[in-house]
């Protein structure tokens, strides 16, 4: 998962984002057509190009990208073609007053990031030139103006993120102990402030999984080796777990079973890419150790008690909050989606047959119940259903698996690595069947 970039109070789209669906107008207020469809072309072609804009940036998958400026186009009364991959888009515009000619506009954009705080901002923009609430200038304006600078606090709240998540990691794998704990908490605080010296220099901003990764593993086999025994492998998962693509590619598999073939494959490959990369610095730290002679002492410490995964399960749930960028007003909905997706997956391996079953029947309960209750959230509150879905299903997403798959494999440990894939495979296709299902059950708020 790629490092935030702004507080957890900024208000700002995870796999996936959601956008406002039209309500009908208060009492007495204007209908929608009588003044932002009658507002000039040009105008309501740029307000669509921004909100095009921001739902990319905010994380938004293509076809739900797609889907929702289509049909904001259409209540518009604007003709759009939209076509969204995660590095850009192509946005045109057929001209009313000229037959056979239109306005394309290609976009050039970086992947997005998931931006809940935002989303919810653009959403509430959208809702109101919609119901014909704001003007289309002023919304335009308005979205335009969610680009406010860092709150001086960002870094401190980012680094401290990144800490709390990998402590709760930690805290959620078996055969953990203190050292593990605290151990991973430090490493996670590590790569946050690496994660935010890379923001505005490119070089090291495109190396630095390959650098926490190195970094991780020779820290934590230092600690392994001269300070206190660890569950090694599970501290360095934790250490990383901001970084793993987890959700990057839940959100690819969900595109292509969408058939937006260019798109997913797009962001399968990133994905990979970015696990090759944290790949490739664990295993040239290993080869570090085996240069230096190092030997970590066997894990013999005292597991963690039976209540601690639960006090980590909080602290994480509120990590995911401000890795987010959720809205201060969200952070309980943000954090109780966290547990809920958690406990159903926890719930279903005590039904008989479900945890021996080749396919995670646990995962695709949870994707479906989660994404059915922030459909029906979006439904009620008239807000994003990301808001729930999002970090509902972080904790189950197979970044870890992945970045193991391709640790077997470079150990030449090839069957191992390919049971281990298989795995990640099974665990892909249990979510997004669980995420689909949920839309069936409960139907978005627009085509989200």
């Amino acid at each position: 998962m790629p490092a935030p970039t702004d507080p957890p109070t900024n208000p700002s789209a995870a796999m996936p984002a959601d956008m406002p669906v039209t309500n009908a107008p208060p009492a007495g207020a204007p209908a929608p057509d009588d003044r932002d469809s009658r507002a000039p072309w040009q105008l309501r072609v740029d307000f669509l190009i921004e909100l095009a804009r921001r739902l990319h940036m905010y994380g938004t998958s293509a076809q739900r990208l797609e889907g929702a400026v289509t049909q904001v186009a259409r209540r518009l009364k604007v003709e759009a073609d939209v076509w969204s991959n995660p590095t850009g888009m192509i946005l045109s515009f057929p001209d009313p007053d000229r037959p056979g000619h239109a306005m394309t506009r290609v976009i050039r954009l970086e992947p997005g990031e998931e931006n809940l705080g935002r989303l919810a901002a653009a959403d509430k923009i959208a809702e109101d030139v919609l119901a014909a609430r704001m003007p289309a200038r002023e919304g335009l304006a308005a979205m335009r103006a969610l680009d406010r600078p860092r709150h001086r606090f960002a870094s401190f709240w980012t680094v401290l993120a990144f800490g709390l998540a990998s402590a709760s990691v930690t805290g959620l794998l078996p055969h953990t102990g203190w050292a593990d704990l605290v151990t991973a908490a430090l490493l996670g605080c590590g790569i946050g402030v690496l994660a935010e010296a890379s923001h505005g220099r490119p070089r090291l901003d495109h190396a630095h999984e390959a650098v926490a990764a190195f970094l991780v593993t020779l820290c934590a086999t230092a600690v392994a080796t001269f300070l206190a025994p660890l569950s090694l492998q599970g501290v360095i998962i934790a250490g990383l777990i901001v970084l793993m693509p987890g959700l990057t590619l839940t959100t690819a598999v969900s595109e292509l079973a969408a058939k937006q073939l260019v798109s997913g494959t797009a962001r399968f490959a990133g994905a990979l890419t970015t696990l090759l990369k944290l790949t490739f610095g664990a295993v040239a730290a290993a080869q570090v150790v085996n240069f230096l002679g190092w030997t970590p002492m066997p894990n013999a410490g005292a597991a963690l008690p039976d209540w601690m995964p639960w006090i980590t399960l909080l602290a994480g749930s509120f990590a995911f909050a401000v890795l987010f960028k959720a809205a201060r007003r969200d952070f309980p909905l943000v954090m109780a989606s966290v547990w809920l997706g958690y406990g159903i997956t926890r719930a279903a391996q005590l039904v008989p047959g479900v945890a021996e079953n080749a396919l995670p029947g646990g995962v695709f309960l949870a994707g479906m119940i989660v994404t059915a209750a922030g459909n029906l959230y979006g439904q009620l509150a008239n807000r994003p259903s990301a808001l729930i879905r999002v970090p509902g299903i972080i904790l189950l997403v197979p970044g870890s698996l992945g970045f193991r798959s391709f640790n077997f494999v470079f150990e030449k440990n090839v069957l191992l690595g390919l049971d281990t894939a298989f795995a990640v495979v099974a665990a892909l296709i249990a979510l997004v069947a669980g995420i689909l299902f949920g839309n069936l059950l409960l139907p978005t708020r627009r085509n989200l």
